[in-house]
């Protein structure tokens, strides 16, 4: 069965999808310990009626940062994540977000077909220092050792009326 045979539906996870984002992370081989529900915006892609795939948006002042974007295996490359990647980036842009960045060691490829520029570590802490994700690298660590990506969003013509 393929993606185009499913019905897919995006929908705002609640509070209460907590446990179901954590299960995508896991069955997707990434983190979850920084998650926060509270701290940001998150989406939960339902195929058929089941948790497929995951991404969250944490938010600054005017700049948001990507992560948690997971895609469950049995439901890869049939343009899901594209689904998810979309969604994030036009929520952003609609908040008057600026840029978003996102960490990303293995998927860069991946996330240059959106646009996104390799960025550094100074930077997105500098823009993002209070959100989760970031708090975590900077605490334990690892911050320095992932890369980063960043995309400047196009901003809407100022009319003259």
């Amino acid at each position: 069965m393929t993606l185009t045979d499913m019905h897919v539906k995006l929908r705002q996870a609640a509070p209460a999808d907590l446990p179901t984002v954590l299960d995508l992370l896991t069955r997707c081989g990434l983190h979850t310990s920084s998650v926060d529900l509270g701290a940001g915006t998150y989406w939960i892609a339902d195929l058929d009626g089941v948790p497929g795939g995951c991404i969250g948006l944490e938010h600054g002042q005017g700049v948001s940062l990507i992560r948690s974007t997971a895609v469950v295996p049995e439901a890869r490359s049939q343009g899901l994540g594209r689904a998810l990647v979309r969604s994030a980036l036009t929520h952003a842009s609609l908040r008057g977000d600026r840029t978003v960045f996102l960490f990303s060691s293995e998927a860069g490829d991946y996330w240059t077909r959106f646009g996104f520029q390799p960025s550094s570590a100074a930077e997105i802490a500098g823009a993002l220092p209070d959100v989760p994700q970031v708090k975590s690298g900077l605490s334990k660590g690892w911050i320095d050792e992932e890369l980063v990506w960043r995309l400047d969003l196009p901003q809407p013509e100022v009319t003259q009326g």
